[in-house]
């Protein structure tokens, strides 16, 4: 079964809590879609990349709102173009309002991973790939659920596979993480 309308979608969430196996699958139940990985455009920068720390400088925050502006701006251009789009980053604190005001297609479904900590930290620990440096899965999830604004979707998946998440955030979408 696929959504035949087109459709922009953010999922976010802390590092490992599902976000590129919960996109990818979600996209591949849309018509005409693309699953645009965010991090990417920080993987772009060859030298003087600025790795965001928990006490982050300005310098760390813009290249931070670099990255989520190219972001939209390639989501926007694919959605011009036909195409469902499903987004995927670390989007937390107050920076997710900044997020949404840079993708301009709208209806924008947000949606927000946000499994138990302990959950995430098993997760993490059993991923080839660490994504955890300075910050630790704790202290990253105190700033998901503490300073971001609760907006669109919020979804505890740490008991849900991901075929479940989808179907969850399939179900709820319509009601639940729509931003005009």
């Amino acid at each position: 079964m696929t959504w035949n309308e087109q459709r922009i979608v953010l999922i976010t969430g802390i590092m490992a809590s599902g976000k590129s196996t919960v996109a990818q699958r979600l996209s591949e139940r849309l018509a005409s879609s693309v699953h645009l990985r965010g991090d990417v455009f920080r993987k772009m920068i060859v030298n003087d990349r600025q790795e965001v720390h928990p006490d982050a400088t300005e310098g760390q925050l813009e290249q931070l709102r670099l990255r989520y502006r190219l972001t939209a701006q390639a989501a926007d251009t694919y959605y011009d173009n036909g195409f469902s789009v499903v987004m995927q980053d670390v989007v937390v604190g107050p920076l997710l309002h900044d997020f949404i005001a840079y993708v301009r297609s709208r209806p924008l479904y947000v949606v927000v991973l946000c499994p138990r900590a302990d959950v995430v930290a098993k997760r993490e620990a059993a991923r080839a790939k660490t994504g955890y440096g300075v910050w630790t899965v704790a202290g990253l999830d105190d700033v998901l659920r503490k300073e971001t604004p609760q907006l669109g979707q919020w979804l505890d998946s740490s008991g849900l596979t991901p075929e479940q998440t989808v179907d969850e955030i399939w179900r709820r979408a319509p009601q639940e993480a729509i931003i005009r």
